[in-house]
């Protein structure tokens, strides 16, 4: 197969270019080249200031040429999404999108903005989506692009197209070596340390979040990208049944020769020195 990857440097995307190349496909990864990660020999590289987030155009070099497949790994809202529909209709046989577990009406009750009863549990991808949009858009400090983040905005504009179907994966919270939010390092870390225990309010030890292990949702898209029975779909990727916060850490400290104890308070959450 013919694979353009949109980004495809980073945490997760520098591995799903890395898979598809060992298993023999062809790619090119369009990127800014300010990361250069050790890619496969034999992946093309197209540098562009255009490649920035949001993607909102394409060089000839790439719209010119027939993929089987195109991958968008960071895709942020509607002019991102309409403009890669636009750039590949008719160039690409089908489009597979990276979105996100926020879409779902879930998460506005979990972040207070819906007061309505919470859904069954496990989330299926026919739940209920937000009805409200861009809920980046007043938080303060964050990049600029992320005022116009809306995934649902993306998933809308790949899954309307009948002339360049599109794929969707809603990812969990991806955790692994690389990951620049550092999920778990606090966590991590007092276990490196050597201290007796992980103290948790009883909230955040009672919380659960679906996650997954970098190379696990690396390999999750590769399948989407390879297999053609993904075309038109909407896949959830994450663990099938996701502990507590601190079962999860449990598990780790079980990995470890020294036992690390978990422990919940009623009080405000204990972060190490």
């Amino acid at each position: 197969m013919r694979v353009l990857v949109v980004g495809g440097t980073g945490f997760l995307g520098s591995r799903v270019v890395a898979r598809l190349s060992n298993l023999g496909h062809e790619l090119a990864v369009y990127h800014r080249g300010v990361t250069e990660p050790a890619l496969p020999f034999g992946v093309r590289h197209v540098h562009s200031p255009d490649a920035a987030l949001p993607v909102l155009a394409f060089p000839e070099e790439l719209t010119g040429i027939a993929w089987d497949v195109v991958l968008a790994t960071s895709p942020i809202g509607a002019r991102d999404a309409a403009a890669l529909m636009s750039a590949f209709r008719g160039v690409a046989r089908r489009v597979v999108a990276l979105s996100s577990g926020d879409v779902y009406r879930a998460y506005e009750t979990l972040m207070a903005a819906d007061s309505r009863p919470l859904e069954p549990m496990p989330l299926t991808e026919e739940a209920p989506l937000r009805e409200s949009f861009l809920p980046y858009r007043d938080r303060p400090g964050l990049p600029p692009h992320l005022a116009e983040y809306e995934k649902i905005f993306v998933e809308r504009a790949v899954m309307s197209d009948p002339a360049l179907p599109g794929t969707v994966l809603r990812l969990p919270a991806v955790y692994g070596p690389g990951d620049a939010q550092h999920r778990l390092r606090t966590f991590w870390r007092r276990m490196e340390r050597g201290l007796p225990a992980v103290v948790l309010g009883r909230s955040q030890a009672a919380f659960r979040w679906t996650h997954g292990y970098v190379d696990d949702v690396a390999e999750a898209v590769v399948l989407a990208v390879v297999r053609e029975r993904a075309k038109g779909r909407v896949y959830n990727v994450g663990e099938a049944d996701a502990p507590t916060t601190a079962q999860r850490i449990e598990a780790f400290g079980r990995h470890r020769s020294d036992r690390t104890a978990v422990h919940a308070s009623p009080g405000e959450v204990k972060q190490p020195t």
